[in-house]
């Protein structure tokens, strides 16, 4: 992997989302890419579309850090922090006010100058938590014992 396609994970949060850019998003993604999050798939450019429309229009001040990068033959993972404000109703809710803060985890496959495959995880229930002010989930097994759902039985 030459060292443009191992920094192309760092350039499509910074183009993307820290510049708002939508036209970056065919500029970097191959027309029939598949992003593969959250039980659905989303091929090329107009399939992500959507997703880019519907956070730029929740979030205004979106920024994405670039917290950790690896690459492994045609892969790059990126672990990353996004941050915004949650100014639009475009998740169904009404805008808060309230700066989000959110984690994920993005492999993307690499072909030439091109992103062709991507498999993305990131905590969309503590971002709802965060917008409706409801208590974290006891879901996570490390959580502390006043949170955890064995104490709410």
């Amino acid at each position: 992997m030459t060292e443009q396609e191992r920094n192309m994970g760092r350039r499509w949060f910074e183009e993307v989302w820290n510049r708002g850019r939508r036209e970056a998003i065919a500029e970097m993604l191959s027309a029939d890419s598949v992003l593969h999050e959250a039980g659905i798939d989303s091929v090329g450019p107009e399939g992500f579309y959507p997703l880019f429309d519907r956070l730029s229009a929740t979030f205004s001040e979106i920024h994405v850090d670039v917290d950790d990068t690896m690459a492994d033959g045609d892969r790059i993972c990126v672990r990353w922090s996004f941050s915004g404000e949650h100014t639009g109703g475009g998740l169904g809710v009404g805008p808060t006010g309230k700066t989000i803060h959110t984690t994920g985890i993005t492999i993307m496959r690499v072909a030439g100058d091109k992103l062709v495959e991507g498999w993305q995880n990131w905590d969309m229930l503590g971002m709802m938590e965060q917008i409706q002010g409801s208590h974290k989930a006891a879901t996570y097994v490390g959580a502390p014992p006043h949170i955890s759902a064995i104490n709410a039985v």
